[in-house]
């Protein structure tokens, strides 16, 4: 009974869980310009009083601006609908909602890599998913599934998995710390100016806890493609 139960595991739920990390991954790529407007974002600037007012809980009305790999969207109060910028992997934030006394300055898009490399490492998540899903289903596809059975594009399937993996991490991880700084720094102004400050507050996104899940169920699959790639290795 354990041994059918791992094996359903391996089979069932590995793709499921890598479909999932895949669709996660590209939804917090492309919001909020394409979709999730206001939803998902990597950075948000939002308003409040807690720098300039702290302790304050009165409600602000005021702009917002939520930040993507591939534009922004922006509104000059709650209640007002969202303008967003054309997607683009070299986007320009429009910051023209805030006031002159904003620090905008310090929002800024990444690097022009940052954002390729994402999309690079979605396109091989995309093929591995395929890839590792037919494997799984194998089995069940007759004579047609002889072709998953050869080593050779099983180690193919675990080498594209892993740099998938790695490519996207790597990426998310200077993403973050360059969204995390512009988040302080922010801040850090707006606070030094006291209560003449605007009321606005940054903070990184959701985004990222999109994508920090996604890749720990993306680590699943890679590592089952790496246990079958070693005991290939050891026949």
């Amino acid at each position: 009974m354990l041994a059918d139960l791992s094996k359903a595991t391996v089979l069932y739920l590995t793709p499921v869980l890598m479909l999932t990390a895949l669709l996660l991954s590209l939804f917090a790529y492309l919001a909020p310009t394409v979709m999730l407007h206001s939803q998902v974002a990597l950075l948000t600037v939002t308003p409040s009083s807690a720098l300039t007012h702290p302790g304050s809980s009165q409600a602000v009305d005021g702009p917002s601006i939520f930040l993507g790999l591939l534009g922004s969207c922006s509104r000059p109060s709650n209640e007002a609908g969202l303008t967003c910028t054309p997607s683009s992997i070299s986007p320009v934030y429009n910051t023209s909602v805030f006031t002159s006394n904003t620090p905008s300055s310090v929002i800024s898009a990444p690097p022009e890599g940052a954002p390729a490399f994402v999309a690079i490492a979605l396109v091989l998540s995309a093929i591995f998913f395929f890839v590792f899903t037919a494997i799984s289903f194998r089995h069940l596809m007759g004579k047609a599934g002889a072709i998953w059975e050869k080593p050779m594009l099983q180690r193919v399937s675990a080498w594209i998995g892993i740099f998938a993996f790695l490519i996207g991490l790597a990426s998310t991880l200077i993403i973050f710390m360059w969204f995390g700084k512009a988040a302080d720094d922010f801040n850090q102004s707006i606070q030094g100016q006291g209560t003449n400050g605007p009321q606005l507050i940054a903070n990184t996104g959701n985004a990222f806890t999109m994508i920090w899940v996604a890749y720990a169920f993306f680590a699943i699959p890679v590592v089952v493609s790496l246990a079958k790639f070693h005991v290939l290795a050891t026949k």
